[in-house]
């Protein structure tokens, strides 16, 4: 996104996968360009936007307000831009993708999917950081996680490839991409994850250092 040399990926059914690249300068544009490439008679999967019937969207911070996929409405909009300053690189940009879904296809429905919704059943030792209860109070500083969509998926599959109900199972899943996370799973439930407040907490990653000493901040500050 906003380079000449962007690039849509997908792999067709037969496996093989494709790139093609465009100049695409902004999220209009871009969802444009996806949109015709699902119509196009070479790799379209439909043949008319008409077929569409929802667009679906992965939204990346929730907060404490979303604990399920919900339906985009102005009110829910409202309470997601709320919690832009806890992720100021993506929930912006979600937004973005979703008025140009709103510009494109006025009438079709819109969901949100929230990364942070699967960690909502998190008890409180595990999402309360040990520093004064005002601050949690206040300014909503606790541990909220990410990655959600990945680490409920991950061990749905392991009880299916095993056989077996994610009631009394514990199950550790591993988010490993350019951002990793790490959750604790018990009954199907996520009981503790590795992203805290921001993605940055946690594992080290392809371009967040993870969990660093608080007091080294400070230090290399002064």
């Amino acid at each position: 996104m906003g380079l000449k040399d962007s690039f849509l990926k997908f792999t067709l059914p037969s496996g093989e996968k494709k790139v093609l690249e465009k100049d695409i300068p902004e999220h209009t544009v871009g969802v444009e360009f996806i949109l015709n490439t699902l119509t196009s008679p070479e790799y379209g999967a439909i043949k008319s936007l008409d077929e569409i019937n929802a667009v679906g969207h992965r939204m990346v911070h929730g907060g404490e307000k979303f604990s399920e996929s919900v339906r985009l409405t102005p009110e829910v909009l409202a309470a997601f831009t709320a919690c832009n300053d806890l992720a100021p690189l993506h929930n912006p940009a979600n937004l973005k993708g979703v008025n140009a879904i709103s510009a494109i296809l006025p009438n079709v429905p819109q969901i949100g999917v929230f990364d942070t919704a699967f960690h909502q059943t998190m008890p409180k030792h595990a999402y309360l950081y040990a520093v004064p209860y005002e601050l949690y109070e206040k300014y909503g500083v606790r541990r909220y996680g990410f990655h959600g969509t990945s680490h409920r998926y991950v061990s749905q599959r392991v009880c299916e490839f095993l056989g077996v109900e994610p009631e009394g199972k514990k199950i550790i899943t591993c988010h490993i991409g350019n951002g990793g996370s790490i959750t604790a799973i018990k009954d199907g439930k996520c009981v503790d994850t590795s992203m805290g407040l921001t993605p940055l907490e946690g594992l080290m990653m392809g371009t967040r250092s993870g969990d660093i000493d608080a007091g080294a901040v400070s230090f290399i500050m002064e």
